[in-house]
Formats: structure tokens, sequence, C-alpha cells
């Protein structure tokens, strides 16, 4: 089953938190603090994988989560770091923010890798808060915050040349008669409804041809299959437009061009500016001679288009296609510089920790009571052991540096006000 879309949730693994420890060991007065630092949580990896073809695992299985750093310990021990969850697409996946849809990363070759959510850090060991007046202090930091989105994966197909064109006008034979794919041949529309790849064997070239169905009037605004397989154009090189010269169907071979490069055009990105070869198929029914073709040729030509007479049944004029295909494609590579098709990060994935408000405070009024929040903030009242007051006051210090005293203050807050934090309250008290 080809699937070229799936949402997932992802979670970095949190912080181990750092250890409450003192030395215990005889012979050794005052022996003093010795907890070690929490390790840190393992990142979710996305890797290109040039073995895979599709995104249908991600339909069966929908949260993924790295592993937990280990917490500290006595003597000085540090937690284990989480391992890196590693998850595995097919090239051309393009990593999205589900929420926001910005792009975090376009995996294009194999072994592109994006970091998609970073690990909490390590909380740090009571042995990092002795100083010379606060000689065993009775508290640790616990980890970092895990990080936890939803991703949004898109799989746009990564082909040489495409076969573009109406359906049923013969695009599924054309790539059976040039390549040894063997897609699903029938004689009604939407035969095809997901991409099939094939390899054209040229003497001394090779190149990825894909069919790719489901073009119809209004395909960039969503008519038929156009919506979900436009996208797979974007990556192609070439375009070989596949037109039924014959009108068998009733329809003006000439319209039916216009009509398919107006939705390529049409398109959130302009597809009408990549080369583009017109097939002008199932010739055996009306000869190279014949007014219809020849009508056909003209106006195509007057548009721009090299027309090449085939007939994919009959296997007439694919090698000549081919060729023409390969020169076209050398050319475009010889041209291209392929990092400008490699869209920069658009989305931060960084730590909780990095981003610049973590360490804000917000401060609300419930009543007669202040109201504060905060990411570091959470941060360290997790980590306050409130029966110590040496924690507490590095608590108190906490909100005094980050200028929330200031604010409290300058609101009206006075001695005996309530304050409360989460599940806590207090009454202040300027020391």
């Amino acid at each position: 089953m080809f699937v070229d879309r799936a949402v997932i949730t992802i979670r970095s693994g949190k912080g181990g938190a750092g250890a409450v420890s003192f030395r215990r060991e005889p012979y050794v007065p005052d022996g003093g603090p010795d907890g070690g630092d929490g390790g840190r949580g393992g990142d979710v990896v996305f890797v290109a994988d040039r073995g895979l073809r599709t995104l249908m695992d991600f339909r069966y299985k929908r949260r993924y989560a790295a592993q937990d750093g280990q917490d500290g310990a006595g003597r000085k021990r540090f937690g284990k770091s989480g391992e890196n969850l590693v998850i595995k697409v097919p090239p051309g996946t393009v990593i999205l923010d589900e929420e926001s849809r910005l792009v975090i990363r376009d995996l294009v070759c194999d072994g592109d890798s994006v970091v998609a959510a970073k690990g909490g850090q390590g909380g740090k060991g009571n042995v990092n808060f002795k100083t010379s007046v606060r000689q065993a202090p009775n508290f640790a930091e616990t980890g970092g915050f895990a990080t936890e989105r939803k991703v949004l994966l898109e799989l746009k197909l990564i082909a040489d040349v495409g076969l573009i064109g109406f359906p049923n006008v013969g695009k599924s034979t054309l790539l059976s008669a040039a390549t040894s794919a063997n897609p699903k041949i029938g004689n009604y529309h939407f035969t095809t409804t997901t991409p099939n790849l094939g390899v054209v064997e040229l003497y001394d070239t090779s190149f990825v041809m894909a069919d790719i169905p489901g073009l119809i009037e209004g395909a960039h605004a969503g008519a038929g299959l156009g919506a979900d397989f436009l996208k797979h154009i974007e990556r192609t090189k070439v375009l070989i437009h596949v037109v039924d010269v014959s009108g068998t169907e009733g329809r003006d071979p000439a319209q039916d061009l216009r009509a398919i490069n107006a939705e390529l055009e049409s398109h959130t990105v302009n597809l009408l500016c990549k080369p583009q070869l017109v097939a002008a198929n199932k010739i055996d029914l009306t000869g190279e001679a014949g007014e219809e073709y020849l009508a056909f040729k003209r106006e195509a030509e007057a548009l721009g288009f090299a027309v090449f007479p085939v007939s994919a049944a009959a296997r007439l004029g694919v090698p000549a296609l081919m060729n023409a295909a390969a020169g076209e494609l050398a050319r475009v590579e010889s041209e291209r510089d392929a990092e400008e098709e490699i869209p920069r990060v658009h989305f931060d994935v960084g730590r909780p920790e990095d981003d610049p408000h973590y360490r804000d405070v917000e401060i609300v009024m419930d009543g007669p009571v202040y109201v504060l929040s905060g990411s570091q903030l959470l941060k360290i009242f997790n980590s306050t052991n409130f029966n110590d007051m040496g924690s507490v006051r590095y608590l108190y210090k906490h909100i005094e540096k980050c200028g929330a005293a200031d604010r409290l203050r300058s609101m009206g807050l006075r001695d005996g006000d309530t304050i409360r934090m989460y599940d806590f309250e207090f009454i202040w008290y300027d020391e």
C-alpha cells in the first residue's frame, strides 16, 4: 500500500533528576554533598532510508517516544543519558510541525537526518549548589522537560521524469513500455490511484520515471485525486505530458494540454516552469499524417513544446521519446544546484531551555492572590524542598533575579499578601 501522508506524535526523553546525597563514610568528618547530575533525555531523530518507499508503517503506530535520562546518584555518580530514538522514513519525506505547518526539514537524500524533538537536560545534583555559605544543600535540580509535538510527514515522490496527463490517456501503458514496471492497466478512468515508479535503461545511462495519477481540471483545488498527487510532481526534473491525440473519448487533445498545464501553474508551487515534452499517444489510431495529429502538433509547438508521436500500446516511438527525456534531464542536471531545493529549517526544535522566554515569569491576579507561572519557575519549584530553608531561599532568589519580585511590588504586593505557585500558596515577606 502506497501511503504518502501521516500524522504522528513524538516525545523526546525528559532529563534525569539530580541527586540529593551526602557522604556517609567513616572517618570522613563533614563529608559534604555528593549528589550526581541526572542524564540527558534522548532526542527524536528522523533519518531518510532509501530502503523505504512508503509511510505505511505510520498508519499502525502513531506515538513514538525517546528514552528518559536516568536520575543521578550519590558519590557524584551521573545518571545515564537516554538513548535517541531514530525513526526511518523514505527519501523525499518532508517533516512539518503539525500545528504551525512550518517545515522542520526536507529529507531529500539517503542519510539526511534531523532532530525533531530534543531531550531535556539532566538536572544538577546537590553538589553543584554548595557554596561557602550553603555548605549542605538539601536540594537538587529536576531534569529538563520532555518535548512532545505532533508532526506531519509528507512524502513527495523522488523521480527524474514524471508522466502527467488526463486519466486513461496511456500513462501507465507508456511506463510499462519504457520500463520493467507492471502498473495496473485498464480502459477506465482512475485505473491508477497511486504513483508507480520504473527505471528507464538506456545505453549508458538510466533514470527513474513516475506515473503520476489523478490529474483533471480543478485538481489544484481538490478535484479528483490531483490535490493528493500534484505534490509528487514537485520532485521531478522533467515532465512528459501524455495526450490522447486520437480523441477517442470525445475530448480535444489541445484543450487537454492547456487544461493540465493550467493546473500545474495553479499549484502552490508553479510546476509549469519545469521542462516538458509532449507525447502524442495513440498515434497508431490516427497516423502521423492524420489531420488530428498535425493540428495538435501545430498548436503544441506554438506553445513551445516538442511533440513526439508514440503508441505506448504498440511500443512505437517510445525509444525516441526516452532518449529525448534523457537528453533534457542531462541538460537540467548540469544547470541545477541541488542544494537550492533543500529548504532551510523554518521551525525551532530547540529544548525548552533554549527559548528566550524560558526564564520569564507570568503574573496574574486571582482575586487578592498573586499567581506566578513560568517554565523555568516550574522546574525550580519542582526541585524545591519546602522543608529546607536553603532550598526555599533558592526559589526566592530566582524570583528576585528574573525581576518578578520588582513587578510584584509594583503591582501592590505587600508583606502578608498571598502568592500561589502551582499547588502551593505561601505568605510573602521581604527578606
